[in-house]
């Protein structure tokens, strides 16, 4: 995948036929869209690799990625393999998103990983990667004389999907790039890039690329984009707390969406998320028409991010996807006027 600076893409589940998918994707590369991520969720969607490869083969440019997986549900070197396999059949467009996993793992019997158990994992895939014979045995994962028996690209990139300070850190300190979920308003976006930051500074490192992820939806039709974008709103009280505490949120009303949302996907949140006031689901998602889509975009590159990715959600989501890229432009210009330095 291109290192894009003040890119742009569409993360997707893998939730449409494969015919309505593959149209999708060869219009959001018409769009000018620069990445594509399908998401690795279980059994809520299909097959992520699967649906990653059919991009592969009906897109030229689109840089192809997970967001994300997770080093539980699959070995970390079956990942490797995956990711390896996926980016020869896209000619070398291929970066492997990974985090800790989130409550979808429930239905497997699985709590979220650890950092340990993700900076291990991405220990083991990028040897792998460099054809290196890996002997390893922790808790979770377990290899013996361990290595690829075909080629792989030693330089493939890992993107680290982080929303905590501990995570971004890790992020910073580590990977390639960050998935970053963590509202769309300055103050969270300044405190995130500060934990990579600080995290890149301890390595002695430059900072990694930063995206933020921007779920929701671009409507005229104001009630029916806040409704759409309710759901990922209810996850941040559940796992992103400090997100809540920046944006003002009423603790209580942290304490009540937590009680009421302890299970599955984010979009099976719909009580939870009715506890929510309409101001703070349009700090952390996109939830209006194209100015404030255009706003919560300019909030973030203020900040810093180098690339935001959309994540559409409801029940128009090529609309949204359609809508994006005007925002994304005028909110380019507002920032580039931001930081014009007075000759």
């Amino acid at each position: 995948m291109p290192e894009p600076e003040r890119s742009r893409g569409v993360i997707l589940q893998p939730v449409d036929e494969p015919a309505v998918f593959g149209d999708m994707i060869q219009e959001i590369e018409a769009l000018g869209y620069s990445d594509l991520w399908c998401t690795d969720s279980s059994l809520h969607a299909r097959n992520a690799y699967s649906y990653l490869t059919l991009a592969a083969l009906r897109t030229e440019r689109l840089g192809l990625g997970t967001a994300v997986t997770n080093p539980l549900t699959r070995h970390p070197a079956i990942t490797a393999v995956a990711a390896t396999t996926v980016d020869e059949i896209s000619g070398g467009r291929f970066t492997l998103g990974i985090g800790v996993g989130d409550r979808p793992l429930l239905a497997l019997g699985y709590a979220p990983g650890t950092l340990a158990n993700l900076e291990a994992a991405m220990d083991v895939i990028r040897r792998l990667w460099r054809g290196e014979t890996v002997e390893e045995a922790t808790e979770r994962m377990v290899l013996h004389d361990a290595h690829l028996r075909f080629p792989a690209r030693d330089d493939l990139r890992i993107y680290v999907s982080a929303s905590g300070p501990r995570t971004l850190e890790l992020a910073g300190r580590i990977a390639d790039g960050v998935l970053v979920l963590a509202g769309l308003f300055e103050d969270a976006a300044r405190w995130a890039i500060e934990c990579i930051d600080r995290g890149a500074r301890a390595a002695g490192r430059p900072r990694p690329h930063v995206a933020f992820c921007a779920y929701g939806a671009i409507d005229d039709d104001e009630d029916q984009a806040l409704l759409s974008a309710r759901g990922i709103a209810a996850w941040f009280p559940q796992t992103a707390p400090v997100i809540c505490e920046l944006a003002g949120l009423d603790p209580a009303v942290v304490e009540a969406v937590r009680l009421s949302y302890q299970g599955g996907e984010f979009q099976e949140a719909a009580k939870a998320a009715a506890l929510l006031p309409a101001e703070f689901v349009r700090q952390v998602a996109l939830a209006g028409n194209a100015a404030q889509a255009t706003e919560r975009i300019r909030s973030v590159l203020a900040a810093g991010a180098d690339s935001v990715q959309l994540f559409p959600l409801g029940l128009r989501r090529m609309e949204t996807v359609r809508s994006f890229p005007g925002s994304w432009e005028t909110a380019l210009a507002q920032v580039a006027k931001e930081q014009e330095v007075p000759a």
